[in-house]
């Protein structure tokens, strides 16, 4: 299929994977008039359960990858982790965003490390393990550090924090000898990400810059705008453009940076709508997902302006242990906007939905948050 054609609805578009990031891409593409089939190995998929189709099978299973092919017009994925040989594969019969060698690089550690340190970008110092040998000594200067397994590292899985040189051997041995990347521990200022979309011909729509904080590997709040100076905005944006432009990217990206003693430091990026950008489905005029939509279907760019302030908020598995939350305190809120995920069985650490608080003063809109939060049980 031509890559520049454009797809109208109603055809029917492809998504690999059924989590919620692929449920809020069959969301989007339902009210813009377009069927989407789901290819997910779990009948209980989030985004299979509201799908016009739900191949459920593997995603490296040549029958199903083939009815995909034949009922969809073009296909997007919603998770990194899909086989690039799989997208690989498609691509060959459908049109495919982002391209296989865009997901490839994010799949893997140091093919990612090594691509922005090779395009410029600034990235803290690290060293590629292959085996336990090439583990730096002290005199390197990268202790204390952070040992990371090259693939399927996500939400703080694969990663192990090490202060010595043996610490790090016994984090290797204990990874399985899996190829690993020791990047130094940085003092960090905060975190922010910029989530764009990018189309067939180069333009790009980029959000504003979100500022991040973390627990325990997983995101726990995305306020926007970014609480930082102008300089620092200005520059993630324009580094996630330069990502996105040295990729040839197509479809919507999510980079993420550290800020340390006031410097800028790419950290990693994720290949398709990112759990930062959650908040655009309430506060933007169009959304993370709808800009999914648009660039497989080779549909113009949305506007990507802000138009409330927002905090959002991650809704772990955690807050069931004592039977189902106490909603009714959150919805009390006036400004805030609930998202659950219909996800089948709630577990610690697993990511069941979110919510954002939109406001015109943004330190009220995070005090709401973290108010509700409270209520909640998050983050206890």
């Amino acid at each position: 299929m031509s890559s520049t054609k454009t797809i109208l609805p109603p055809a029917m578009l492809g998504m690999l994977g059924g989590g919620q990031l692929g449920r809020f891409f069959v969301i989007a593409a339902h009210e813009m008039g377009y069927k989407v089939a789901v290819l997910d190995p779990d009948r209980n998929s989030p985004a299979g359960k509201i799908a016009d189709v739900h191949l459920c099978a593997a995603y490296d299973d040549e029958s199903a990858l083939q009815s995909l092919a034949e009922q969809c017009a073009a296909i997007t994925t919603e998770f990194e982790n899909v086989p690039a040989s799989t997208l690989e594969f498609l691509a060959q019969h459908r049109r495919v965003r982002p391209a296989a060698s865009s997901v490839a690089i994010a799949q893997n550690r140091v093919a990612e490390k090594n691509f922005f340190r090779d395009s410029g970008l600034p990235v803290a110092p690290y060293a590629v393990i292959e085996q336990a040998a090439d583990i730096p000594g002290e005199e390197s200067g990268l202790y204390p550090a952070i040992l990371k397994v090259a693939r399927f590292g996500y939400d703080g899985k694969g990663q192990a924090r090490v202060a010595t040189p043996e610490e790090a051997r016994a984090a290797f041995e204990k990874f399985g000898a899996e190829i690993c990347v020791l990047e130094r521990r940085l003092k960090l200022d905060y975190e922010v990400s910029v989530v764009l979309a990018r189309d067939a011909d180069g333009n790009v729509a980029a959000f504003p810059v979100a500022e991040n904080s973390h627990l325990n590997g997983i995101l726990d709040v995305s306020i926007v705008p970014a609480r930082s100076d102008q300089a620092i905005r200005d520059q993630a944006r324009q580094l996630a453009i330069e990502v996105a432009t040295k990729l040839d990217y197509n479809g919507v990206l999510g980079v993420e940076f550290f800020v340390s003693d006031g410097q800028l430091l790419v950290n990693e990026m994720a290949p398709r709508p990112h759990n930062s950008g959650h908040y655009t489905i309430d506060a933007c005029v169009t959304d993370q997902f709808e800009q999914q939509v648009r660039v497989l279907a080779g549909l113009p760019l949305g506007d990507a302006r802000l138009h409330s302030n927002a905090v959002m908020v991650n809704i772990l598995g955690d807050i069931w242990k004592g039977g189902d939350p106490a909603w009714d305190r959150a919805f009390a809120s006036p400004g805030l906007k609930m998202h659950l995920y219909g996800k089948h069985e709630a577990r610690a650490g697993r990511k069941m939905g979110h919510f954002t608080v939109i406001d015109e003063d943004l330190e009220q809109a995070l005090e709401e948050a973290l108010k509700v939060s409270q209520e909640l049980g998050i983050g206890e």
